[in-house]
């Protein structure tokens, strides 16, 4: 079976740095992979040459056999890749459900009439607010998300990425500049989405017992290559993962590095 998404020999050179160097991965649909790596590895540049944010300089993406190469990000979304970012990006003046049924409207392609009232369309308003409920924001839904505290905004973010019904969500530390009590949530919030089986998900993060918790598969990026990718046993027990990244074992858990 063709997997959701490939790359080929994917790289990126920053003058005599090549960030991402000759990255070969295969993902199958409906699958939950994590990247792990220490800073620098090449993490979030890998996701934004597959979400287009980036221009590889050599290699390509496939998307369900295709290549991207000739797509932008806001192409690439449309297609089904959907991208969060280590920074919330969210429209800050508009309510919680307004941004939502942006969203939605904008998957529906659905043009508001200038004399005809947003209540008119109650049908992307029920959308929203389903969405909003299975990310544990329906009771902000009137909020104004410049109001809402970090982990909610990521929460926001999400939302809005489901309502684009993308099939693949690209999520880059999604737990990044959280308080410790927002945490729970957004894990709620995660694995409510991996339960529910619909959506293949690419997450980059650095909590490792929510990675080895959550993932079907782990890939370990080094300066920029791939060093490893497998199940979460066997990245913990492979010992060239350790000596690199993660240095060894402890309480049969991996420990990352700083």
């Amino acid at each position: 079976m063709e997997p959701i998404i490939r790359t080929e020999n994917l790289s990126i050179q920053f003058g005599g740095h090549k960030a991402v160097d000759r990255v070969n991965f295969e993902m199958p649909e409906k699958h939950f992979k994590s990247i792990i790596g220490p800073n620098g590895a090449g993490k979030t540049t890998f996701f934004n040459l597959l979400s287009g944010e980036l221009k590889a300089t050599e290699g390509d993406v496939f998307f369900k056999g295709e290549s991207l190469a000739k797509y932008s990000s806001v192409e690439r979304t449309r297609k089904g890749l959907g991208r969060s970012f280590q920074i919330t990006n969210v429209f800050p003046n508009l309510t919680v459900l307004e941004n939502v049924r942006l969203a939605v409207q904008s998957k529906e392609k659905i043009r508001f009439h200038f004399l005809k009232s947003y209540k008119s369309y109650k049908k992307l308003t029920e959308k929203a607010k389903l969405i909003l409920d299975q990310v544990l924001l329906l009771n902000k839904s009137e909020a104004i998300a410049s109001q809402l505290s970090h982990g909610e905004k990521r929460k926001l973010e999400i939302a809005m990425l489901l309502a684009l019904d993308t099939e693949v969500l690209l999520l880059d530390e999604p737990t990044a500049g959280m308080s410790l009590e927002e945490v729970p949530t957004i894990l709620e919030v995660i694995r409510g989405i991996k339960m529910r089986g619909d959506k293949t998900i690419l997450l980059i993060e650095h909590k490792m017992d929510m990675i080895l918790d959550f993932s079907d598969s782990i890939m370990v990026l080094f300066n920029g290559k791939l060093l490893a990718d497998g199940t979460p046993t066997e990245i913990m027990n492979n010992e060239t993962v350790q000596n690199a990244y993660l240095g060894g074992l402890y309480d049969g858990e991996l420990v990352e590095t700083s």
